[in-house]
């Protein structure tokens, strides 16, 4: 009988080429030596952890790897290349880097100065695809776009070029592409979306770089769309980028109000105070320049009104169009009667993102549903006029489809009203985000167990809609009512208390968000009781404890999550809780409590990575493990990977070691502006090799 020993050696390499998770090669590896020579010959690429001034660690087997990332090198921030307290001769560690990768034709780096990007480019000149990494502020002693000279002069083969997580000024950038045109020519992917800017890149600073770069094929970047400051972005810098870039297939204009991760006010109607000067002519002129588009990110943050004629356009225009995203548009879709307008006639859209459309309501969404009858994703997000029966009604059209959906600050569409809209495709999403609103979910709970009969009913309110249109919907929706009828008993499950209980089949992904002094524990009642295959939760709790009185309950609520058996990755973002890291007032929690409320029954769920990210105050720019917190995540036993997105101190860290199989470990300020002491305990070199070096000490089972 032939074995997989058998198989020619090329068919053996096309099938590990083919392999991507990093954990699945390692297994593999260890099989046979052909097979760790096969798997060292076909990887292309790595991303490289420890401590980066350890010369003898550095591998120097995979010499096939063109794709390099050493941003996550330790102590995560610090410039080894360029540090003068390093141990290490920073051209030795790069020339050991060469020596060990000599096909290196992509790279990732925290350049925390210019003279670490210097260093590198020099071993691989033949760079293709570049990313910079930086969180700490840049200089003001440093020459305008010294990050970036050196860069764009020895790399001539440069046409990749990612700065979303760089910071560095606006005014460093365009002038050091004038002065390298043929590399700014060979530029097909520049994302200057970077999170950290204030105002973002000036109109004349758009025109610019699109000027030295007309073969562009994606272009994302910040910018400010508000009339009302210096160098906004309008009708002419929109038609600008198409006249200059005409090949574009991918483009994000982003607002830099919107590149906040921060939910806004439900109660808002939202309009903006002030108009985007952004007409919609130009919007049709602006779509018939870009023929080539795949991918179009608008998120304006300042109202852009009755765009539905120019969206019709959009169809017409750029008939490749998978993926919109549009913020801050109004009149998207005007649903008059049975005729489909606006957004609705894009029907090749296979991803839409609608955010704080004003006008936006269950007929539009009915008619998005109609019309736009390809959609796998679909996410909706500060619009106050749609209700779950709209939704709901979208999700029954799109049952084929839909597999990702997030709903968020919308005034109607709490956590039960979200879950209960996207029931027609509960056996079949796959990626969820709702808003954990608890508003009156008791009842709601109550009232379901009364039986299947509730299910019927809710099937039948949608078709209402329906009717309004026209008879051939009403019967297409009572077709569909029957078979959702008839399939209903394999959506439930008969819990042990006699109860029905909806079953989430496919669902993977769960993301929440949350505001500070609310529990988690409703979310079971709610709606998301089974959930057998979900393996990976986000949750984003958001909110000022100043001022707050202590809550009722000692837990959040983490303990609930334990009922999911397959949940094994989590994270925990509490960035946007705002406190006082150090004494609080009387009668007030200071951040350690609120960390321990947040933490308190994470050792009941069987994590195996967390991403965790502490609490700030921001009056002092301080977001630090507490001792609470470090006690609590000691005893989460499965775990084997921890990533801390803040400070913590090195005697904090050390209760982490009494995690048995825990292998990866570190402390990431990637948030701006990281902190600058390096001499505080809280991030000192020595504090993080020591911890690393205990740790890597420790016996690992597998």
């Amino acid at each position: 009988m032939a074995t997989i020993n058998d198989i020619p050696d090329v068919i053996l390499s096309n099938i590990f080429a083919s392999i991507s998770d990093t954990r699945t090669r390692n297994s593999l590896s260890l099989v046979s030596r052909k097979f760790m020579l096969l798997d060292r010959a076909t990887r292309v690429s790595l991303t490289l952890r420890g401590n980066a001034k350890d010369l003898f660690m550095i591998p120097t087997c995979f010499r096939s790897v063109t794709d390099l990332d050493l941003s996550f090198l330790s102590p995560w921030g610090h410039s080894l290349l360029s540090s003068p307290l390093s141990d290490t001769d920073p051209q030795l560690l790069a020339h050991r880097l060469r020596v060990a990768f000599p096909a290196v034709t992509s790279l990732t780096v925290y350049a925390r100065s210019p003279l670490t990007i210097k260093i590198l480019v020099q071993q691989w000149p033949g760079l293709k695809r570049v990313k910079l990494v930086r969180w700490h502020q840049r200089l003001a002693s440093w020459p305008i776009g010294e990050d970036f000279v050196c860069l764009l002069e020895q790399c001539e083969n440069l046409n990749w070029l990612d700065l979303s997580t760089f910071y560095y000024w606006t005014e460093d950038l365009p002038p050091v592409l004038q002065a390298c045109p043929k590399v700014s020519a060979s530029l097909v992917h520049l994302n200057l979306l970077t999170t950290s800017f204030a105002e973002g890149f000036k109109s004349q600073e758009i025109k610019e770089i699109t000027t030295a770069c007309p073969n562009l094929k994606n272009f994302l970047v910040a910018c400010n769309f508000d009339p009302r400051y210096i160098g906004f972005v309008g009708d002419e810098t929109l038609l600008a980028v198409a006249n200059n870039c005409p090949k574009l297939t991918l483009l994000h204009l982003a607002d830099t109000s919107s590149l906040t991760d921060v939910r806004g006010d439900p109660d808002n109607e939202g309009f903006t105070s002030e108009d985007a000067m952004v007409t919609k002519g130009t919007l049709v002129e602006f779509f018939s320049g870009l023929p080539l588009l795949q991918e179009l990110v608008l998120d304006v943050g300042r109202n852009v009104r009755d765009t539905s004629m120019a969206l019709e356009m959009l169809n017409s225009k750029c008939k490749d169009l998978r993926v919109l995203k549009l913020g801050q548009f109004h009149g998207i879709c005007l649903a008059i009667e049975s005729q489909l307008d606006g957004i609705a006639l894009c029907s090749g859209l296979e991803e839409l993102s609608i955010k704080n459309c004003g006008d936006l309501t269950d007929m539009g969404l009915i008619a998005i549903g109609r019309g736009c009858s390809k959609l796998s994703r679909f996410e909706v997000q500060g619009c106050k006029r749609i209700t779950e029966k709209g939704l709901r009604t979208m999700a029954c059209l799109l049952r084929n489809t839909l597999v990702k959906v997030k709903i968020s600050c919308c005034r109607n569409l709490d956590a039960v009203a979200s879950l209960r809209s996207v029931e027609p495709i509960r056996d079949r999403i796959q990626w969820l985000h709702i808003d954990c609103v608890w508003n009156g979910w008791e009842e709601i709970w109550n009232s379901e167990q009364v039986g299947l009969s509730f299910w019927h009913n809710q099937v039948e309110e949608p078709s209402r809609l329906f009717s309004l249109m026209g008879s051939e919907y009403d019967h297409e929706m009572r077709r569909k009512k029957c078979k959702y009828s008839s399939d209903v008993s394999d959506g439930y499950i008969l819990e042990n208390n006699g109860f029905w209980c909806k079953k989430w089949d496919m669902l993977q992904y769960l993301s929440l968000w949350i505001g500070v002094g609310e529990l988690l524990t409703p979310l079971p009642a709610a709606g998301l009781l089974n959930c057998p295959n979900l393996e990976e939760i986000r949750i984003k709790a958001e909110g000022d404890c100043r001022g707050r009185s202590k809550p009722s309950e000692r837990a959040f609520g983490l303990s609930s999550l334990a009922l999911y058996p397959r949940l094994s990755k989590m994270q925990l973002d509490c960035s946007e809780t705002i406190g006082y890291a150090l004494t609080a007032p009387s009668g007030q929690m200071d951040l350690s409590l609120w960390e321990r409320f947040f933490l308190n029954g994470i050792r009941e769920l069987r994590l195996s990575e967390l991403d965790y990210w502490p609490p700030q105050d921001r009056d002092v720019n301080h977001r630090s493990l507490s001792l609470p917190a470090a006690g609590l995540l000691a005893e989460c036993l499965q775990l084997r990977k921890l990533f801390i997105h803040g400070t913590a101190y090195e005697h904090f860290m050390m209760f982490l070691l009494k995690i048995p199989n825990l292998r990866d470990v570190q402390l990431r300020e990637d948030y701006y502006p990281a902190p600058e002491n390096d001499m505080s305990t809280e991030m000192r070199a020595g504090s993080c090799s020591r911890f690393e070096a205990a740790l890597n000490r420790r016996h690992i089972l597998d």
